[in-house]
């Protein structure tokens, strides 16, 4: 609060140099509202033990970048999740290749994209937010740091699992994406604390069996994942290159800036991917938000989408609505 009149008392103090800003674009200042609860939230049910995690974090340090990092990590080293983590599904090349990103609301973030043999990719974007004045390094870049930052390599062979999937796709091998492969997907995290702070998480291992070199929406700022603590924060999950197409998540978050609700940003992200996609019948997204109020929403293009809720008085899984019944 201190801050925050401090910086008001500065902005009138140099009006005169500040041009004119139409209405429509005026920035909105909200005060920390009382009472805000703890709240974390996560995308399908492997969200479920990432929460726990997560809360388990944030109930012992208060630092919600360590609690959204923490419990994705969860996710990461599931041997029975196929889209998150080394485990997960390789490209059409039989390798798996790893994106993650991390934001604070204060606009602090990091990815990494396209790296290999790193168990937890959410870490190494972690530090390259904290450590490099980079966003996001990418491919062979990405794992020479982290052998700079002393994180072990692992060896690089399928998961038994995804070995099986693989061997059985290599005998067609024709290419489709495939999404909501037993409803799970990427694991998107963000999470509000006590004082109002607030970060968020993505990590996956991408689409399976994708064009070596494939990128998608999960190390992406303002596609994947977008935070800001005078807003809100908002995640994505599905079909990355729909998402990149809109700036999902970064437009959520700016439809709340101007007063949407979480659920009606999300809603207006699903219809604004749907004009733009008329092979929307075979795609899945959804979207995940929260705002400074501790208000949350989500919304999908397909049915099935699910999100895990944890708070001071809740912990349950819930299933979003969607466009297409």
């Amino acid at each position: 609060m201190k801050g925050r009149r401090k910086f008001l008392k500065k902005s009138l103090l140099s009006t005169s140099l500040l041009l004119p800003i139409a209405s429509h674009t005026k920035p909105i200042f909200r005060e920390y509202p009382a009472g805000v609860k703890p709240m974390i939230l996560s995308t399908w049910n492997h969200g479920m033990p990432a929460n726990d995690k997560a809360w388990q974090v944030l109930s012992e340090t208060g630092n919600i970048v360590d609690a959204v990092e923490e419990g994705v990590k969860v996710t990461e080293i599931d041997l029975d999740n196929l889209s998150v983590g080394l485990q997960g599904l390789p490209d059409r090349e039989g390798i798996v290749t790893l994106d993650a990103s991390i934001m604070k609301g204060t606009g602090e973030c990091g990815s990494v994209a396209f790296v290999r043999q790193v168990k937890h990719p959410i870490t190494l974007a972690r530090k390259v937010m904290e450590n490099t004045p980079h966003v996001m390094l990418a491919g062979e870049g990405a794992r020479q740091f982290a052998i700079k930052e002393g994180i072990p390599l692992e060896e690089e062979v399928l998961s038994r699992k995804a070995e099986k999937a693989y061997q059985e796709w290599k005998k067609k091998a024709n290419y489709q994406p495939i999404i909501n492969i037993e409803n799970h997907d990427t694991i998107g995290m963000i999470g509000i604390d006590a004082e109002g702070k607030m970060a968020g998480s993505c990590t996956t291992s991408g689409l399976a069996y994708k064009m070596h070199g494939r990128v998608g929406d999960s190390p992406i700022i303002g596609a994947g994942l977008y935070v800001d603590d005078e807003v809100g924060a908002a995640t994505a999950t599905g079909l990355g290159e729909a998402v990149i197409r809109i700036c999902g998540a970064f437009l959520i978050v700016e439809l709340m800036r101007q007063g949407w609700t979480p659920q009606e940003a999300c809603e207006e992200a699903v219809r604004r991917m749907i004009q733009k996609h008329p092979d929307i019948a075979d795609i899945q997204a959804g979207f995940l938000a929260i705002n400074k109020e501790g208000e949350h929403g989500a919304y999908a293009v397909q049915p099935g989408f699910n999100y895990a809720k944890h708070s001071t008085n809740e912990k349950i899984l819930i299933d979003a609505k969607s466009s297409f019944k």
